[in-house]
């Protein structure tokens, strides 16, 4: 077994368990704001703690950043964790919620675990091995016209709601059906398996879309640079979509989303 290999078998049983732990503390949780709908529990702490000090009990020489903790330790090869995705859901009771697990090498992903426990679901990629979704083979739609596309759109704090708004009328505009969902990485997945045909959001974070952008990849969708500039460290605007909607949706957002195989 390769490294890449063991890091994704451990990456797999680890967001099962870290998913299986934040379904238990569900229960009487207490959220509090970190900013403007931007929710934390005492289950988004814990389960990253989970993760961080199983990680560093296997794979020792890795780093690890979380969402919550920051950059906790530095290495060639990274894990980066949100440990709950989607909190505004997962405290409501509501199912769309995930654990996302990555690893990188510097700034290339080299492995994506999405665990959805309350779906049932479990999206995995590991770079070069394709992805699947509990197991079976995903790929993005062949969706070709804005007309016939379901758009989901993440909503952010940090750039105005004038832009946002005007993102929206610019692809109702086209014909496009626009959803939110309340979770990035979760969206990114319905992207990567073709339930729908594009995802958008004007600023997202590192943690948010690690483990989507393997999956992505892997499953054959177009992906906005999101790694360029300050990315990693600042985040960036995101665009994932079918390939048959890279042009249009590019042209319409200024964000340009090409296939990385």
């Amino acid at each position: 077994m390769t490294a890449l290999e063991e890091r994704f078998e451990m990456a797999v049983a680890l967001a099962a368990e870290a998913g299986a732990m934040a379904m238990q503390m569900r229960a009487g949780i207490a959220p509090t704001l970190k900013g403007p709908q931007d929710w934390v529990t005492e289950a988004d702490g814990a389960v990253e703690r989970f993760l961080s000090e199983r990680l560093a009990a296997a794979f020792p020489a890795d780093g690890f950043q979380g969402e919550e903790g920051g950059i906790a330790r530095g290495g060639r090869l990274r894990w980066v964790v949100d440990p709950i995705d989607g909190t505004a859901n997962y405290m409501r009771g509501l199912s769309r919620f995930c654990v996302s697990v990555a690893c990188f090498e510097d700034r290339t992903p080299l492995i994506g675990v999405i665990v959805a426990p309350a779906l049932g679901e479990t999206f995995a990629a590991r770079r070069g091995g394709g992805a699947t979704l509990n197991g079976a083979p995903i790929r993005a739609a062949d969706t070709a016209e804005l007309d016939r596309a379901v758009i989901e759109v993440g909503w952010s704090h940090r750039r105005p709601n004038s832009t946002f708004l005007a993102l929206c009328e610019q692809m109702l505009g086209r014909g496009a059906t626009l959803r939110m969902g309340g979770s990035g990485a979760v969206g990114l997945t319905d992207v990567a398996a073709g339930r729908v045909d594009g995802y958008v959001e004007l600023h997202i974070n590192l943690w948010d879309v690690a483990a989507g952008l393997v999956v992505l990849a892997e499953a054959g969708a177009c992906v906005s640079p999101f790694l360029d500039g300050e990315g990693p460290r600042a985040g960036n605007p995101i665009l994932a979509c079918a390939p048959g909607l890279a042009d249009a949706l590019s042209a319409l957002t200024g964000l340009g989303a090409v296939r990385s195989d």
